[in-house]
């Protein structure tokens, strides 16, 4: 990792297949930051998160992420990069199929994790911090929006994640909902993770202002202001 930086792009262009989204993006994230990534539908905001998580290949530039270098990373590392970012969704991609406690169990198994006395400590404590240790038996369709999104942020924090990368993760739930999972987030900023939040929601950013990151016209701009 470069100094404090858990993500740090110089001179980085990226396509989506051969039509380039973003060009010469150059940003910084440290430890413990709480940054907003804002700009229009199709400015962008999704391809970046997805060069950050590997999802798309740096093809020019420079890319660090939790210690990762983008550019040279094996395929066979990716999921090891992956472990060190926790990463929400909009829809929640949970499986309908299993309890929140055997969500969470599905993603520690794949990630390595085999003790099941460690599995159920952990799944406790990550459902402790999101506020949801009593709904470990519950259904997905069980529960409201809201305390679905909160299962999802309890799942990505299961590997102790440097970073977690949010992509409109409001974008389905109702205002008052909205600022309760975004109190949830900074919350785990206040106790050292970074979080990194693509939204649309320019309501929820005033209630929180925080550091503001803009994809627009093909450039990312760092340390915006929005009045």
């Amino acid at each position: 990792m470069i100094g404090n930086s858990i993500i740090k792009l110089t001179g980085v262009d990226i396509f989506q297949q051969s039509h380039p989204v973003l060009t010469h993006v150059n940003l910084h994230i440290d430890k413990g930051d709480f940054v907003w990534l804002i700009g229009q539908t199709g400015s962008g905001k999704s391809s970046l998160l997805k060069i950050i998580y590997c999802d798309l290949p740096i093809k020019s530039g420079e890319g660090h992420v939790c210690g990762y270098e983008l550019k040279d990373i094996a395929s066979k590392d990716i999921p090891f990069l992956r472990r060190k970012l926790g990463i929400v969704f909009q829809d929640f991609q949970l499986l309908t199929d299993r309890t929140v406690e055997a969500n969470l169990e599905f993603v520690m198994r794949a990630t390595g994790w085999k003790d099941k006395k460690l599995i159920a400590e952990r799944t406790l404590d990550v459902l402790e911090k999101v506020g949801l240790r009593s709904k470990l038996k519950k259904m997905p369709h069980e529960l409201s929006g809201g305390e679905q999104q909160r299962v999802v942020i309890a799942r990505a924090l299961l590997n102790d994640p440097e970073i977690i990368l949010a992509d409109e993760p409001t974008g389905n739930l109702d205002p008052e909902t909205s600022e309760e999972i975004v109190l949830l987030l900074k919350q785990i900023q206040l106790a050292g993770t970074a979080v990194l939040i693509a939204t649309h929601d320019y309501h929820i950013i005033r209630t929180f202002p925080s550091r503001i990151i803009k994809c627009e016209s093909g450039r990312v701009i760092e340390d915006v202001q929005i009045a």
